[in-house]
Formats: C-alpha cells, sequence, structure tokens
C-alpha cells in the first residue's frame, strides 16, 4: 500500500492501516523520543502518546512536504509537552563554565557508534538533552526553542553550550576524548 492510501486508510479509522503506519513508523519515532526522554518507559509512552495524536489528527496532514516530518514534529512536540509539565530548565544542573567543543572532541564524537552516543545524550540533564536535540539534531534556532520551551533566547543557548560542556566531560571521563 503506498503511503498516500495509507494515510486515507487511517483518516477513515481502519484499524490494519493504523497498524501498518505504526509498525512502519514506530521505530524511527521511538528513536526521537528516546533523544528526549530519561529512559526508555518514559520513551515508550510518549511514542504511544505521540501515535495517539497522529490517528486523531492525521486528517490535518494537508501533503505539503514529507509525511515523516509531519509525523516528527508530532512526536517532537509530545516530547516537549512532557518535559515543560515537568520544567526541565528549572531542574538543569548548574556547569559553571560553558565552553565550546575543540576539534579533538568533535572528531571523537563523529567516530562514535550511534549507540554510544544515545547513552551519553541520555545522562544528559533533561534541559540540556532538550535544547541539544532542538538544535544541533532538529535544526530549530534558539529562537525558535525558547518559544517552544516558554524560555529566553539566551537560556536557550546557554543551555546548549552547558550540554556541549556536560557531554564533553563525560567524554573524557569515559576517555572516549
Amino acid at each position: 500500500m503506498t503511503e498516500k492510501e495509507l494515510i486515507k486508510r487511517c483518516c477513515k479509522n481502519d484499524p490494519r492501516a493504523q497498524q501498518e503506519l505504526y509498525e512502519k513508523y514506530a521505530p524511527k519515532m521511538y528513536g526521537v523520543c528516546l533523544r528526549y526522554a530519561c529512559n526508555k518507559e518514559i520513551a515508550q509512552d510518549l511514542m504511544h502518546d505521540g501515535f495517539i495524536t497522529v490517528f486523531s489528527k492525521i486528517g490535518s496532514f494537508r501533503g505539503e512536504g514529507s509525511f515523516e516530518g509531519w509525523l516528527r514534529r508530532i512526536f517532537v512536540n509530545t516530547a516537549l509537552g512532557h518535559l515543560r509539565k515537568t520544567d526541565i530548565i528549572g531542574h538543569a544542573a548548574e556547569i559553571e563554565a560553558a565552553g565550546q567543543f575543540g576539534s579533538t572532541e568533535a572528531t571523537a564524537v563523529e567516530q562514535m557508534t550511534e549507540t554510544e552516543l544515545l547513552r551519553c545524550i541520555a545522562e544528559l540533564p533533561d534541559g540540556y538533552r532538550a535544547v541539544l536535540n532542538l538544535f544541533a539534531i532538529e535544526g530549530y534556532s534558539h529562537k525558535e526553542i525558547a518559544a517552544m520551551l516558554n524560555i529566553s533566547e539566551g537560556t536557550s543557548r546557554s543551555q546548549y553550550l552547558r550540554a556541549k560542556v556536560f557531554l564533553q566531560r563525560l567524554l573524557q571521563k569515559e576517555e572516549i576524548i
């Protein structure tokens, strides 16, 4: 079944089409949720919440842009909603200095496996992890992140820099760099 047919059938609440859509996109969307969640159980809950939203709003997909991009946005927003409820920025760990990654650290990160990198990102405090994901992975600007998380642009920039320092220290501690 083509993606267009699958979407059309999901709009009609066809359970088989919904199951097919879930099976097709669940692994990627779980990965999105896992990047924002502090553990696998929360990521699983976020993924299920995201699919509930997808199935309730699939009729609003207009076919402009990619369907996967539309899905990703729903899952990112679902994860951000969870993080907003837990006041992620208010509970962020303090780090005194916020430096930049040097070329050695960037090279080390590039050589890490996806599993190693996800594990390190999962160890970040929630606020750092959210801003790092939104800026470095999803490609949002600090202005957009500030609006999404109801924080200032300066806080977004600060959280991003602190996330990089935290990752750098973690990589040094584990002797990856």
